[in-house]
């Protein structure tokens, strides 16, 4: 039966990283999946006012990349993107019409500061608005308790990757 895997974390925490190293390690071992960013499914310019991290546009492709990536022959979906409310979660879950497992990747902020500086080296617009939003996300994510298991974002990213497999046993 195929599953999903949604890797979420505040900006900086290696949520893509995760997912494209857990996708090689599903991969390795035989198991046929397919990895997805959730921001590039969203990515379009401009937003309407009320939904401006895109999510209604995220829903539709998710409905339609997943089926597709299905369609294709992967049992396993491997997901990095943010969720912040057990409502959102249900969206995605529906969307994707198979079981949702949730692992949050947890970093310190003062290493997500660092991780975003370096991401953001000539972007001073981009890091300020990353770094006010990786505080404000934390504390969100905190608060809405969405993930099913929470994993340390440290280590190489294989270390991660095959922390958040163990914790989806997917």
């Amino acid at each position: 039966m195929p599953s999903a895997l949604l890797i979420t974390g505040t900006v900086g925490a290696g949520k893509t990283s995760a997912a494209d190293a857990a996708g090689a390690l599903l991969a390795g071992a035989g198991v046929p999946n397919a990895v997805i960013d959730l921001d590039w499914l969203r990515r379009a310019w401009p937003a309407p006012p009320d939904d401006p991290f895109h999510g209604a546009l995220t829903l539709r492709n998710l409905r339609a990349v997943a089926a597709n990536f299905l369609a294709a022959g992967a049992e396993r979906l491997v997901l990095a993107g943010v969720i912040e409310s057990r409502d959102e979660r249900l969206r995605h879950e529906e969307a994707l019409a198979m079981p949702l497992t949730v692992c949050r990747v947890h970093v310190a902020l003062p290493e997500v500061r660092r991780r975003l500086t370096a991401r953001h080296a000539g972007d001073p617009a981009g890091l300020d608005w990353h770094l006010a939003r990786a505080g404000e996300l934390s504390s969100v994510l905190d608060a809405a308790r969405v993930a099913d298991c929470t994993v340390a974002g440290t280590g190489t990213r294989a270390q991660v990757a095959a922390r958040v497999l163990d914790g989806w046993g997917g």
